[in-house]
């Protein structure tokens, strides 16, 4: 076979394999080359001759072939890519926790910046998360959220940490805590909130929300409410003290158990915002107006302002947040290791929690 009939064959083949989508097969039989020689080559990996990989290089790109990420990145062990796992306890749970969604826009824009995609995935507690993400490389990292009782999940963590994965989570630190953290100053938002309302002249300050050890958010923020009323010569009132998840139902729940209870109460610490909403709708039904008996919350979720009244409450950052968690676990995967990181909070005073 003549030289120019040699060109002009492969220029056939070249035109037949490009009128679809090309593939590792295509580039093995264009380069005349085996299948796993193409993907030896495309990964990098030293097995392969220079010769036999600009060959395969050359057929990839005769082909426009696309290099997968996943399959470029395999040298290095890294796909560019960040696992963000929301977690439901059961099918058709409530809704998740608006202060978490207001993270997600924040990271995927920071992940752009640093050229990493976003992987977003809501999760059973139930499932075996931890396996696949172990053993899958999906993603090089993984971000966690909402994932309920810290002491029933420990032992996902526990897995977690003996694999050598990279992972942060939004959590307080916490003596004895597992992995990497990135957290609000929960202990301070929970003294701030609380010495508001006694400045306001509120003595009888109920708290709303699950201060137990699988809670340890929750629990600073109940830390910072007892070290605040001690600070004003008060001790904290166990029936004053009523469990809720970060839930509008649970926060109008424990709102009428308070009332049940028929203890004096003059002003609520919620949490979380949307217990503090349902806390404020359970007062309003039972004649109680607000805020005659003030309201404050904890997160600053949008629907704290469209509020009625507006909602009292400890802000969070969700762009600083939402970057810390990005940054943090890039860290992790690039260093090896990274700190955990406290986030300053502020109170935002507004019309639920003002004496008149």
């Amino acid at each position: 076979m003549t030289c120019c009939r040699i060109h002009t064959y492969s220029a056939m083949i070249v035109a037949l394999m490009t009128q679809k989508r090309p593939t590792s097969f295509d580039i093995a039989a264009l380069a005349g080359v085996s299948q796993p020689t193409v993907s030896r080559a495309l990964s990098g990996s030293a097995s392969v001759s220079e010769e036999t990989r600009r060959r395969v290089l050359d057929a990839a790109e005769q082909l426009n072939y696309k290099v997968d990420k996943n399959a470029s990145g395999l040298r290095r062990q890294q796909s560019k890519t960040l696992a963000l796992l929301f977690f439901e306890e059961s099918p058709g749970a409530a809704l998740l926790n608006p202060f978490y969604l207001s993270l997600v826009g924040p990271m995927v824009r920071r992940c752009a910046e640093l050229g990493y995609d976003l992987l977003i995935s809501i999760q059973q507690l139930s499932s075996d998360w931890h396996v696949e993400y172990e053993d899958s490389r999906k993603a090089d990292g993984i971000i966690l959220l909402g994932y309920g009782d810290y002491l029933e999940y420990r032992p996902r963590l526990e897995q977690l940490v003996a694999s050598g994965a990279h992972f942060v989570r939004w959590g307080a630190p916490g003596e004895g805590a597992l992995g990497t953290t990135v957290s609000s100053d929960n202990e301070q938002g929970g003294f701030d909130a609380t010495t508001h309302l006694l400045q306001q002249g509120r003595r009888r300050i109920a708290f709303i929300g699950t201060a137990g050890a699988g809670y340890p958010e929750v629990h600073e923020r109940w830390r910072g409410y007892c070290r605040a009323l001690r600070a004003a010569g008060l001790e904290a009132d166990e029936a004053l003290r009523v469990d809720a998840a970060p839930d509008e139902g649970e926060g109008r729940a424990a709102a009428e158990q308070l009332l049940g209870r028929g203890v004096d109460f003059d002003s609520v610490f919620a949490a979380s915002d949307v217990a503090a909403v349902g806390a404020m709708h359970a007062l309003q039904h039972a004649g109680r107006s607000v805020p005659e008996t003030a309201v404050v919350g904890f997160d600053d979720i949008a629907a704290a302002s469209l509020a009625s009244p507006s909602l009292t409450t400890i802000t969070q950052d969700p762009r600083k947040a939402g970057e810390a968690l990005v940054d943090t676990l890039i860290e992790s995967i690039e260093a090896g290791s990274a700190t955990s990181r406290v986030l300053p909070v502020r109170l935002t005073v507004r019309e639920s929690s003002l004496s008149r």
